[in-house]
């Protein structure tokens, strides 16, 4: 027996909606048939002109991607004088281009897939061919230039001041080699914007060094070089642990635009080469106990200015002199 209550509650609802009795499920609406037959179908010559377009669009951008690639990838490498002449230079055009592009991506693939190589300079040149008779090796982070990131601009690099002379003057007496940690898609393109006249011999980047402890280093050893003549200039003291009397060590640079460290680091280098240095060790060695290098070595030439000076009014004799050229590389202010 129901409660007269729940009775009475359901025959009000039912005098509410006297067409649905309680319990009953909601109808959905039917669609109207009505509407279907008022639309109008699609011509079948659209749809194919649709379907044409679109794989027209598609196939024209990846014919477009390759004619790129073979034109970037193909194209024959430039100085200031112009393209360079290489093996495929003789062969038609276009398919110099093609074996030119397919020479760069086994390149690129022996350089992803290869391990580090034994030796990652090339044997020095022979006779008649000139090779010059030290190795610089420059880091690029915060020693040429500085990576600054906005929310406006993302990531850019600023040039510091005296990169050019710095370049050109040490090309004369140095083999310039850039050996950093970065990757090659970041220090590929600074490398062509720094350097558009080729003072840069080779470009080696994080493929090229070894992981330490978590940390990515220069070992000296795979360089092809004698050590007595590699000179490497970076900020980072643990650039190179194996081969710490290699390295000068420069502050890092911060982006400030009164920055004149690269010429001074120019006379530095210059000095040496003037002065034929047998073991660039024994230079780098003292200079390796300062805080900063540059400065000391600023400091130096100032004194030895001034004793020059001095010696030049009294006269003195051509022992002095020599005395003179080598303790500005640290040979004689040991003691002090």
């Amino acid at each position: 027996m129901l409660n007269p209550w729940i009775r009475g509650l359901i025959r009000w609802k039912g005098v509410l909606n006297p067409s649905r009795p309680y319990g009953s499920k909601k109808e959905s609406p039917r669609p109207n048939r009505a509407d279907k037959s008022t639309q109008k179908p699609i011509p079948p010559g659209l749809l194919r002109s649709k379907k044409f377009y679109g794989c027209t669009i598609v196939l024209g951008t990846f014919f477009s991607a390759m004619l790129w690639a073979v034109y970037e990838l193909g194209k024959p490498d430039e100085d200031h004088r112009g393209p360079l002449e290489d093996q495929f230079s003789q062969l038609p055009w276009l398919r110099q281009y093609v074996l030119r592009m397919w020479h760069s991506l086994q390149y690129y693939q022996k350089m992803v897939e290869e391990p580090l190589h034994e030796k990652l300079l090339p044997d020095v040149l022979p006779p008649p061919y000139i090779q010059p008779p030290y190795s610089l090796v420059v880091e690029i982070k915060d020693v040429l230039v500085h990576p600054d990131w906005t929310y406006q601009t993302g990531w850019r690099f600023k040039k510091r001041p005296g990169v050019d002379y710095f370049l050109q003057q040490c090309s004369r007496n140095f083999e310039i080699v850039v050996y950093t940690s970065e990757q090659g898609m970041t220090a590929f393109p600074l490398l062509d914007a720094l350097d558009p006249y080729g003072y840069i011999k080779y470009r080696l980047v994080r493929g090229a060094t070894e992981v330490v402890e978590g940390q990515h280093i220069k070992n000296l050893d795979y360089l092809n070089r004698d050590l007595s003549r590699v000179i490497v200039v970076d900020c980072d003291p643990n650039a190179t642990p194996l081969h710490p009397d290699n390295i000068f060590l420069m502050t890092q640079w911060l982006g400030n635009d009164d920055d004149v460290q690269l010429f001074d680091l120019t006379a530095f280098l210059q000095l040496v080469a003037e002065h034929q240095v047998t073991d660039v060790r024994e230079v780098l060695q003292y200079y390796r106990q300062f805080d900063d290098p540059i400065e000391q070595f600023k400091d130096n030439q100032r004194r030895l200015q001034e004793q020059h000076q001095e010696n030049e009014d009294s006269r003195v004799n051509n022992r002095n002199q020599r005395q003179w050229t080598l303790s500005l590389m640290g040979r004689s202010f040991r003691s002090s």
